[in-house]
Parts: structure tokens; sequence; C-alpha cells
């Protein structure tokens, strides 16, 4: 990045054009992938708190928006053999899930930001990608703990086994007991601690390029762009990990599998290798879109956020010595 000048008059202080201008570009700077000084405890809890309703926005905006492609890739990954899908309820769950996809959006990245500027600190810049997938790998840690028991209810109404939120949380509790909600929480790791941690290394690494080849900020469009490349692709690899998971999922106190290691025999042996990439287009799809929206909403609520921060006069050292 091309290093920062000032322009000071005859006596050697900032012009106060100048000091508005990186007083604004401070605030703006807040959320990128560099290196920054010290940081204090009240910038950690900002980076949070901006990160929280951020990611909470975005995460809202693309479940609502893609809630039927996401119901019709679960339907197609839960049938069995040649099974037929339903198409009718493609918004089934959807206000239940919303309840949960809030949170776990807004704690998502409200965990991933401060986690990857102090980690930005600690590693080279040549080594940023590592900082990148384990800020986002430690982010989907947190989430999970919400976003599975979201999932399980979310899955089990989509693929039509019970008609409302309320009853799918009495029967799972009844059935099951609260061990139910996390039904699959191996299997959902194994899919979205790789899936978190690959798609924000991707998408951070080519704004990077991006910003460095344009040798500007990126605008809206272009971070949808690249967000919409980095799910599509991440959704792609791991959809073998995600079919895994729904199987797992979905199967209630049936127990048709024992495990990961035996839903992925089972698969294999009663409906050959091609099983797990059910779903795939689909998939691809609406994590494609939905990455589109995500990384676009995000970005504009976070510049949002940071250009509504107040502005703190900066003094003048020199005069306190």
């Amino acid at each position: 990045m091309a290093p920062i000048t000032l322009a000071v008059d005859a006596k050697g202080s900032d012009t106060p054009n100048r000091k508005r201008a990186n007083l604004q570009l401070e605030r703006n700077m807040s959320f990128a992938s560099v290196r920054t000084g010290e940081e204090k405890p009240f910038d950690f809890c900002r980076t949070f708190f901006e990160g929280f309703i951020a990611g909470g926005t975005a995460g809202v905006v693309v479940e609502t928006s893609l809630y039927p492609i996401d119901t019709i890739k679960t339907r197609l990954q839960e049938a069995r053999g040649g099974g037929q899908i339903v198409l009718k309820g493609l918004y089934s769950g959807l206000a239940g899930n919303l309840v949960g996809v809030l949170p776990a959006s807004a704690l998502f990245v409200g965990v991933y930001e401060p986690t990857k500027k102090k980690l930005l600190k600690i590693f080279p810049e040549n080594l940023s990608a590592i900082a990148h997938l384990t800020s986002g790998a430690v982010a989907g840690l947190a989430a999970s703990l919400i976003r599975v028991p979201t999932e399980v209810v979310k899955q089990r109404m989509q693929t039509r086994q019970f008609a409302s939120a309320p009853d799918a949380v009495w029967l799972i509790v009844s059935k099951e007991g609260f061990k139910g909600f996390y039904a699959g929480y191996g299997s959902f790791l194994l899919r979205d601690l790789p899936f978190d941690a690959i798609q924000f290394c991707i998408y951070e690494q080519l704004r990077i390029g991006y910003k460095m080849a344009a040798r500007r900020d990126l605008k809206d469009p272009e971070n949808a762009i690249v967000g919409a490349f980095a799910g599509a692709l991440t959704g792609a690899i791991t959809t073998p990990l995600d079919v895994i998971k729904t199987r797992l999922m979905v199967q209630g106190s049936a127990n048709q599998y024992n495990g990961i290691v035996d839903c992925v025999q089972t698969i294999i042996r009663e409906e050959g290798p091609p099983a797990l990439l059910k779903g795939i287009g689909p998939r691809v799809m609406w994590i494609g879109i939905g990455g589109s929206i995500f990384f676009g909403v995000l970005e504009n609520t976070k510049r949002f956020l940071a250009q509504r921060r107040p502005i703190h006069p900066i003094t003048d050292s020199s005069k306190r010595d």
C-alpha cells in the first residue's frame, strides 16, 4: 500500500483540510486488512459492535432473499435414491430461522473482525491469508453455538417434518432432549469451519489484490462480484460435507446413520459416490448469489457505521512536551 503523506504549512503543523481528510481516512480504514498501531480496548469493542450490526443485517437480507433456493437444496439432499422433491412450502421455517440467523450472523462478523485485526498484526503481510483463514474458523466456531440449533429446526421444517417452528422445538425436546438441537454438530463443524475459513480467505485475498491493482477501494458492485465468486467456489468445494451434515441433521430419532463415517459409507454403498454432490447446483447458485448480497450489504453497512463515528480532534503532541 502506498505511503500516506501529509501536507504541512510553514510552521510544520497539518493544514486544517488535511487534518479532516486524515480523520476520515482513519475511520474508513478500521476494517481494512492492513496492520494498524496499538489497539485500545475501546477500539476492540467498537470493532466487535460494528461487525455485530453489519453481520446481522447482511445475514437477515441474504436469508430472506434466498430461502426458497436453500429449501430446494435441502430437499434434494434429503431425498434418497430417485425420490421426488416437493416444491410447495418453500418458505417453511423462515420466521423461526431468522430468529437464529440474526444473532448467529451478527456474532460471526462481530468475532471475525476484531480477530482478523489482531492476527494481521501478528502475521507478516505475505501470510495474511493465514490470518483470514484462522479468523473465519474462530468466528465460525463461536457462531455454531447458535447456528446448529437454528439449522436443525430449519431443515426439519424444510423437509416437512413439522408444521411450525414452535412445534419443531417442542417435539425435538420431547423426543430427543436438548441434545437433539445439536444433532449433526460434528458434521456441521466439519462443513462450516472449512467453509467459513475458505470463503472469507478467498474474499479478503481477492479484495486485497483488486485494491492493489486498482489503487483504490472497491465499490459496492465490485465487493458483490468478489463475494459471489468466493461464495460459489467455496460452496462447490464443500458440497459433500453439506450433504453429510444434512442427512445427519434431518434423521431425527430414527438414527439411520451412526456418525459421519457411517453416513458417508452408507450413502456411497446405497446411492453411489455421485450422491455426495446432491444439490450442488442450487447450493452453488444460492451461496454465490448469497455471497454477492452478503458481502455487498456487509461492506456497505460497515462503511455506513464508520462514517457516523464521532470525529475527535487531533492534539499536537509537541504542545504537551
